[in-house]
This record gives structure tokens, sequence and C-alpha cells, in this order.
């Protein structure tokens, strides 16, 4: 069963690059453009894991990650920031809302995917079925 990632950005090219790249390594994506419908994609699809940008229209990135950690049923989803603010300001703060991880764009692809595959939760192999 392939981990789902919701990708949270307004800019279509950056959610379609992170789509190809993340479904080319074996991760089904869902996507939201802003605050409120990543939220609502969130309780629909209940993601694995979340890939938030910062500078979101309908409630910025964090307004999403205060109402994630104050949601029992989404509270425990890991979320990774990649924005293209500025990390001085950004970054702690983004930490202290409840991210997991803190990039900005453009992030490198490979760092990107090891912290992603190191901050989702272990999913455990299936288990044969008695015969």
């Amino acid at each position: 069963m392939q981990q789902k990632i919701l990708i949270v950005d307004d800019d279509p090219d950056i959610r379609q690059a992170l789509k190809l790249r993340l479904r080319a390594n074996h991760f089904e994506t869902v996507h939201a453009v802003d605050g409120y419908s990543a939220i609502a994609q969130a309780y629909k699809e209940q993601p694995d894991l979340i890939i938030l940008d910062l500078g979101l229209p309908a409630g910025d990135g964090y307004v999403v990650l205060d109402r994630l950690q104050r949601d029992d049923r989404l509270c425990n989803i890991p979320v990774v920031v990649l924005t293209a603010r500025d990390p001085q300001s950004s970054e702690l703060r983004a930490v202290r809302s409840g991210a997991a991880a803190f990039f900005q764009k453009p992030a490198d692809n490979t760092e990107l995917l090891a912290v992603i595959r190191a901050t989702l939760p272990r999913v455990a192999p299936p288990v044969p079925l008695p015969s």
C-alpha cells in the first residue's frame, strides 16, 4: 500500500513537480491550493504526511499548522514546510507551530525525499494469513 502525501501549494508548477517526483518514488499524492482546502483535504484523505507552503490564500501555512495541531484527528500527521519565505524569520516559527521539517524553495530533491522518508510513519509489512 502506497503512503499518501498531501501537497499544499497555490503554485500549480510546484504542485505538479512535487507530484511527479513523489509518484516516481512510489507515493500517492493529493493536493490543496489554499489554507481552507488544506484542512478539508486532510480530513477527507487522512494523508500520511503533508507538504505545506506558508504563503497561501485563505489561511496561510501558520493557520493550517495551528488548525492541524488543535484537531485530534489531524494532529499526528507530520508536516514538512516547503516555502519561499525567508528561513531566518520562518523556520523557527514553523517548527514551533508543529512542523517536522523546514525547506526553502527550491529544495534539493534528494534531501527533501530523505526527510519525507524519515518523517513518514513506518508502515508494517502485511502479515500473511495462515493457510
